[in-house]
């Protein structure tokens, strides 16, 4: 490899665990009830939102031969596992992946 590849490794692994470094830092200050705490947790969950209905809306890749019909059915199946399995995140994921492929390869 060149030296400049590594080196762009190294900078951005720096800047990576640096940051998270300062993160683990500042949490001990932080109150989990806190409303500043609180307002960051909205603001994760609804970026997740919108980057998972971006996915949905306007698929890019091999979800592009996707209906809308069969990316809803399997979004609707999906959450239907995440309640069944009290909130689990792991068997609805694993859930989707398998029932998209199966759902375009079948219907």
């Amino acid at each position: 490899m060149s030296i400049s590849v590594l080196l762009s490794i190294l900078v951005t692994s720096l800047a990576t665990y640096l940051s998270r470094f300062l993160g683990v830092l500042s949490s001990l200050k932080i109150k989990e009830t806190s409303k500043i705490f609180r307002w960051f947790n909205c603001l994760a969950y609804a970026t997740l939102a919108a980057l998972i209905a971006r996915t949905i809306i306007f698929p890019a890749g091999a979800l592009l031969d996707a209906s809308y019909l069969s990316r809803f059915l399997v979004v609707l199946l999906s959450l239907g596992v995440f309640f069944m399995t009290k909130k689990n995140f792991v068997y609805p994921t694993v859930f989707s992946a398998i029932s998209i492929g199966v759902i375009n390869n079948f219907f």
